[in-house]
């Protein structure tokens, strides 16, 4: 984490705030704690900012701010936010089928890792993962925390049809495709739970700075009943809150 934050011009519309030079919980905690704050200001002229792992891209007016007064406003804003020592934060439970149809690269990570399936299943669900950002598609997770045992490289030919809910893994990351789309990640199981919704409020399930526990379910009869009650609205996600310091 830097001592003070760098500003990067990127254009003459908006500007970048890099808090650090490496990917870390640290970091980008304190990218969404500024990224938040930013959004609180209520300032004539900032009209967006988007949070990533360790900056934020802030876009404004500059005929109604400069970009010297963003940064002043920042770096007041960032003293107290780093003095802040203790966050709620929630942890939101997604049932997953692993292997199967539903997780057709479930072998080739096995083989990869050199471990059996049951215990890449273990390992996978056994972490609660941080949402570092969003992005790639409309609620996309960048989940961190991966196992390193469980490190795996991306397909050579990514497929054209990805299904809604596939959980991957690709290098060093693990997530959730929230609809279908093409995709390159290894496919290791299936939630039946929609990451976005465009009819929902928010549309997205997960937020940055949420964390994810993956729960395994036994068996294909219990993902279609889960996936029925779902549906119908019986059943949603479980959600804990947690204490981080």
């Amino acid at each position: 984490m830097y001592k003070s934050p760098i500003f990067l011009n990127a254009g003459d519309k908006a500007m970048v705030v890099e808090l650090g030079d490496s990917i870390n919980p640290e970091v980008n905690r304190l990218v969404h704690s500024l990224n938040n704050k930013i959004s609180s200001f209520n300032i004539n002229g900032i009209i967006d900012s988007v949070p990533s792992y360790k900056s934020i891209l802030i876009m404004f007016d500059p005929l109604q701010i400069s970009s010297s007064e963003i940064q002043s406003k920042i770096v007041n804003e960032l003293e107290s936010i780093q003095n802040q020592e203790v966050t709620t934060q929630l942890v939101v439970h997604v049932p997953t089928l692993y292997g199967g149809d539903f997780g057709p690269d479930l072998s080739f990570v096995s083989k990869h890792t050199n471990i059996d399936e049951p215990n890449v299943i273990d390992l996978h669900s056994s972490k609660k993962y941080l949402v570092y950002m969003m992005g790639f598609s409309p609620g996309f997770p960048y989940l961190g925390g991966l196992p390193s045992k469980l490190e795996t490289p991306r397909l050579d030919t990514p497929r054209s049809k990805i299904s809604g809910g596939s959980v991957g893994i690709a290098d060093k990351q693990t997530g959730i495709y929230p609809n279908d789309s093409p995709g390159g990640w290894r496919i290791i199981g299936r939630t039946p739970i929609k990451l976005f919704d465009q009819n929902k409020t928010p549309p997205t399930l997960l937020i940055p700075g949420n964390y994810l526990k993956f729960d395994p379910l036994p068996d294909l009869d219990s993902y279609l009943e889960l996936e029925s009650n779902y549906q119908n609205g019986s059943f949603e996600p479980t959600v804990e809150e947690i204490n981080e310091k």
